[in-house]
């Protein structure tokens, strides 16, 4: 057993080396009150002897939780998912709790609901969504029954979104572009309808509308793929003379297309992200981006989802001005 064996001691081994119920073990490992100080130093010694590590079904053993939030995810191979699960992964360790990951296709309900489903069946906490789809939610509604449900960037965080997107016409308006066109990402995506509402409500506040627009979804080969549409545009008379994309990576790819081209950033068209990931400011040229606080956001939807009071406040997006993006030409 422990240390001296080949078999993992469990709650059972702490028990009978202390003297004491597994009920008392696991009232320890769950730092109950109202235990003799004795007590609780005759099990940690128990469990310092065995090599006795704390595991979720110790934790679960005489109590209603698991301390397992469920996250049902997909693209994670784009930067906004991958950046949502990280942050979601430390604010669950800050609250001494765990993620089990679940992937699927989010725009198959049937592929969302049998993730969220295997993850309930662990007996997770809460169930949250990164990527969510406009059919994602009310699928998982069906299936969470009784189990908290929340989704980075809905609610609250949709609106900081949409202030995001705003920011982002807001610095091309105070440079002077008056046509300005649109790189939205895919419909679908709850992400994309708040940044395509925040950009519009811009707009239509500036008292203009959008030169044109496209939308790709959220990679850089979509942005180097429409590069070509888009440069037709800008060389018009009547072109747009900035573009907002609606993630970095779009925006990415759409640079790289437009000097292929034959144009100039930002000398022809100034061009926009909106993530600020970790290399916007390493783009050729450096990603004029808004920066948003994923790591706040979700620890805001992990407490929302537990019921656990707010830690801290999430700071409001701001709009991080780089070489991308000048007033327009001539």
């Amino acid at each position: 057993m422990g240390r001296a064996g080949t078999t993992r001691a469990g709650v059972r081994d702490v028990a009978a080396r202390a003297g004491v119920s597994t009920q008392t073990v696991s009232r320890v490992i769950n730092n109950s009150p109202n235990l003799r100080p004795e007590t609780r130093a005759r099990v940690e010694a128990a469990m310092a002897e065995l090599g006795y590590r704390i595991n979720n079904a110790a934790r679960a053993l005489g109590t209603s939780t698991t301390r397992t939030v469920g996250v049902v995810a997909s693209d994670a191979t784009l930067w906004g998912p991958g950046a949502g699960i990280a942050a979601l992964d430390a604010a669950a360790r800050e609250a001494d709790r765990w993620l089990a990951t679940a992937y699927a296709d989010a725009a198959d309900p049937a592929s969302v609901t049998d993730a969220a489903q295997r993850l309930l069946s662990q007996g997770v906490d809460a169930l949250i969504v990164v990527a969510a789809h406009t059919a994602t939610l009310p699928a998982l509604r069906e299936v969470a029954g009784g189990t908290p449900l929340a989704a980075l960037h809905t609610g609250a965080g949709a609106e900081r979104q949409r202030a995001g997107a705003a920011l982002a016409i807001e610095h091309l308006v105070a440079l002077g572009h008056r046509r300005i066109a649109l790189l939205a990402g895919p419909a679908d995506w709850l992400e994309a309808t708040a940044r395509d509402e925040g950009a519009a409500a811009a707009l239509a506040t500036a008292g203009i509308r959008p030169a044109a627009m496209w939308r790709g979804d959220w990679s850089a080969a979509t942005g180097a793929a429409l590069a070509g549409e888009v440069a037709e545009a800008v060389r018009r008379e009547d072109g747009p003379t900035a573009v907002a994309a609606a993630n970095d990576q779009m925006a990415l790819g759409l640079i790289a297309g437009l000097v292929a081209e034959g144009l100039r950033v930002p000398q022809d068209v100034s061009v926009t992200g909106f993530d600020d990931n970790a290399d916007a400011a390493f783009y050729t040229p450096a990603l004029t981006t808004v920066h948003v606080d994923t790591a706040g956001e979700a620890r805001r939807v992990l407490a929302e989802a537990l019921g656990l009071p707010a830690t801290a406040e999430v700071a409001e997006p701001v709009l991080v001005a780089r070489a991308s993006t000048a007033a327009p030409r001539g």
